[in-house]
């Protein structure tokens, strides 16, 4: 078991303890990087297949303009991958015991930040599409709510089957503390 105690996010109440911590199954950003990958390898074919298809360009007037075409292409790589690692590292997925809290990423500048409480879990739903993520044992968790944000997603994250038990457990236990205190 994970000891979560030193975590810490914005609007965590003193006093309470986070559960679970969840990011995107390791899979899933890989398949971000691929196109990443792509584009180093069209970048090192660059480097090198130009000037050995056209010999002229390196000793040219001409040479300026590769370098400054290859390097804008790199500094669009480079920004590619750091757009794919923020995405994928700030968004994630935290379990206390009084509810999920969803911190979800768009781009550099946006940031969206959701919770629901237990009480309002009307339904908990593990989806696993395809071969691959079967057999790696990733997919989604769909939580169907009362509340403002009709669905809660967890994407593309590990065992999605054993977090909707554990969500799923978790309700029925706030469920029957409160419905013992009535």
């Amino acid at each position: 078991m994970n000891d979560f105690s030193r975590i810490s996010f914005q609007g965590k109440r003193e006093g309470e303890r986070v559960l679970a911590v969840y990011h995107r199954h390791w899979f899933d950003v890989l398949t971000h990087l691929f196109l990443s990958l792509f584009l180093s390898v069209l970048l090192l074919g660059g480097f090198m297949l130009i000037p050995m298809l056209f010999p002229g360009i390196i000793g040219s007037q001409n040479a300026p303009i590769f370098f400054f075409l290859e390097n804008s292409f790199l500094l669009f790589l480079w920004v590619t991958l750091f757009l794919i690692w923020i995405d994928v590292s700030f968004d994630v997925w935290i379990i206390t015991e009084e509810r999920i809290v969803n911190i979800e990423q768009k781009g550099l500048f946006t940031r969206r930040v959701s919770e629901l409480r237990f009480h309002t879990i009307q339904d908990v739903t593990s989806e696993v599409n395809g071969v691959l993520p079967s057999i790696l044992n990733y997919g989604d968790v769909l939580v169907q709510t009362a509340g403002e944000n009709p669905r809660f997603i967890f994407r593309n994250i590990p065992n999605p089957i054993e977090v909707k038990d554990r969500i799923m457990q978790l309700a029925e236990h706030v469920f029957h503390n409160e419905s013992s205190l009535k």
